[in-house]
């Protein structure tokens, strides 16, 4: 870890066209090196897009984005890709690659153009299926697997990278209840590894159950950033979500209880 942060974002903005509205406006934030942080806001926020700026496949139209204290529009792709991986909402495999084969891919930042995978780069694939308990799946072909088996190989993929930075756009959303708490303890063991770990979600108490760190975002700007227990609260979740929002511990857990609209 360092005392620089992983992510800064300095007056960033974006449209996705030049004649478009900006879906994010005068994005300003640090995302701590080693945190596990979490971006929450309600659908059509920015969120995603955020994530995607942080990955470098957007450019802003404005502002500025540093990776370690190193302009991102400065880093080439493969230099980019040894640091910060993506785990996406959904991703579209065009090929019948068995899982070990898909997990593999993740090695292709360390591998030289037409170079060929190294046994050392083969066996970063299998222990990263082996870290998700995930090895029984590697000859099965990707087609084949359920949504949250694909998921969770897409992570394995994403590790495989030997990232210092991943980021996650709603890593639960095709999980169900077990697979979701296996997350969970996955983000947590990588967040005491030292990884540092960005994810979006429409869970409010998931995210707090995680979290080091938390964005709320609305209206693409970002509203109140800072350590999960002073963000998690009644007015903040509320302001976020326009509804009014009771936040509460049942058992020490947190559990989130919506209001009626008025």
């Amino acid at each position: 870890m360092t005392d620089l942060p992983a992510l800064s974002f300095a007056g960033v903005a974006f449209a996705y066209h030049r004649s478009a509205p900006e879906v994010l406006h005068d994005i300003t934030l640090d995302v701590s090196d080693g945190a596990v942080t979490a971006i929450l806001g309600p659908n059509g926020v920015g969120k995603s897009t955020l994530l995607h700026l942080a990955l470098g496949l957007l450019t802003p139209t404005a502002g500025a984005i540093e990776v370690y204290g190193r302009s991102q529009a400065g880093l080439s792709r493969r230099e980019l890709s040894r640091i910060v991986a993506m785990v996406p909402q959904n991703e579209h495999v065009p090929f019948d690659f068995t899982v070990l084969e898909y997990v593999l891919m993740g090695r292709s930042p360390h591998i030289s153009t037409l170079g060929m995978p190294t046994a050392a780069d083969e066996q970063a694939a299998v222990d990263g299926l082996g870290a998700l308990g995930l090895t029984e799946l590697g000859s099965r072909p990707v087609p084949e697997l359920s949504g949250g088996e694909r998921q969770l190989v897409t992570l394995a993929r994403a590790l495989t990278q030997g990232p210092r930075i991943l980021l996650l756009d709603e890593p639960a959303a095709h999980l169900d209840l077990s697979n979701a708490s296996r997350l969970r303890a996955i983000l947590e063991r990588l967040g005491r590894e030292g990884t540092t770990v960005v994810f979006s979600t429409h869970d409010p108490a998931g995210a707090a159950a995680v979290s080091d760190e938390m964005v709320l975002m609305r209206d693409g700007r970002v509203i109140c950033h800072g350590p999960t227990e002073s963000v998690f609260t009644s007015s903040h979740l509320s302001e976020t979500y326009a509804v009014p929002i009771a936040v509460a511990r049942v058992d020490g857990h947190p559990v989130v209880v919506p209001g009626e609209h008025t």
